[in-house]
């Protein structure tokens, strides 16, 4: 299970999760580092990247929080994306040089509709040379600040539901603008996607504008700014901005009540949990992982087959179940 990090003399104990809405400029590690301060908490994650230019939800994990980075971040991403057609860049989006203009006023509405559904269900991307995705040790955007080109190896993605929102002249005739919804699986490429979908059409095109909208089941609408998360740790109210842990993991799997405080306090001390227990929960649809919790609390996440089932996660520790007087 591994040695837990003792907390810094004075930082306090914010084991939670916060949702925050990323404005455009900083990048993900940027504000993670705002949010370490604010906080005054050493250990601080997020569960997906979002590019400098890119706008909306990270879900950042605080303290001991960070152990449930990787359940939270799987699941599907939603996008609000715009795109201009005829014009591509060496990044795929506006943040690159332009490196062709194709004159694409022939595309109407209907033929976009129609490259959009070519690119539904499971498709495969070729990573962009601006991707943090690493090739032999080395990031890609890394190679190509240094004006380095190598061949990357297609990746199998998904998309759920790509829907047009939005189709228009633009600024330019020649190069109209187009807006969509797009929900995928994680590890998508959005700026890939509309390099794709450009080429598809036979004139190029590239991301102009980009907004998560949803982090699975973590939406836009729910999450703080950096502005009211540093205002918020000014006026001492950080902690009502924070999700509790058991009610994160809730939202991404089914949870099991497990009412046998022996049992109880074993599975803290790292005991497997008997399969049988977990028979009404994977009758629904045999989910990978399922929460346990007792009497309010998170006792740990577990997964497998078997007549016992292996911890993924121990988050409780024994001292700190409440008694039965106070559950």
């Amino acid at each position: 299970m591994g040695r837990r990090r003792k907390q810094r003399p004075g930082e306090p104990d914010r084991s939670a999760v916060l949702l925050l809405d990323k404005a455009v400029g900083p990048t993900s590690h940027d504000a993670v580092q705002a949010v370490r301060r604010a906080s005054r908490q050493s250990r601080v994650g997020h569960t997906g990247t979002l590019d400098p230019a890119a706008t909306g939800v990270l879900v950042v994990c605080l303290g001991r929080a960070t152990k449930l980075v990787r359940f939270l971040q799987a699941g599907t991403k939603t996008y609000a994306a715009r795109m201009v057609l005829g014009v591509e860049t060496a990044s795929q989006d506006a943040e690159g040089e332009v490196v062709a203009r194709t004159p694409a006023g022939h595309i109407d509405e209907r033929r976009f509709c129609e490259a959009l559904t070519r690119f539904h269900g499971d498709i495969e991307q070729i990573p962009p040379m601006v991707s943090a995705l690493k090739v032999d040790g080395e990031r890609l955007h890394e190679l190509a600040r240094r004006g380095e080109t190598i061949d990357r190896e297609p990746r199998p993605v998904t998309i759920h539901d790509i829907v047009l929102d939005g189709f228009g002249p633009g600024s330019d005739p020649d190069h109209p603008e187009a807006s969509f919804l797009v929900t995928c699986s994680a590890g998508t490429y959005v700026r890939t996607l509309a390099h794709d979908v450009g080429a598809a059409l036979g004139v190029g095109g590239s991301l102009t504008a980009l907004r998560r909208v949803a982090n699975g089941p973590f939406t836009v609408d729910e999450a703080h700014t950096l502005e009211a998360v540093r205002a918020a740790a000014e006026e001492d109210r950080f902690d009502e901005l924070l999700l509790e842990p058991l009610l994160a993991v809730q939202r991404v799997m089914p949870t099991l009540d497990v009412d046998d405080r022996d049992l109880v306090r074993r599975l803290t001390q790292g005991a497997k949990l008997p399969a049988e227990l977990l028979t009404p929960v994977r009758a629904a649809g045999d989910p990978s992982a399922v929460a346990v919790r007792s009497g309010g609390q998170l006792i740990g996440v577990y997964a497998g087959s078997g007549p016992e089932v292996r911890a993924e996660l121990v988050w409780l520790r024994p001292d700190e179940l409440t008694t039965d007087e106070g559950r």
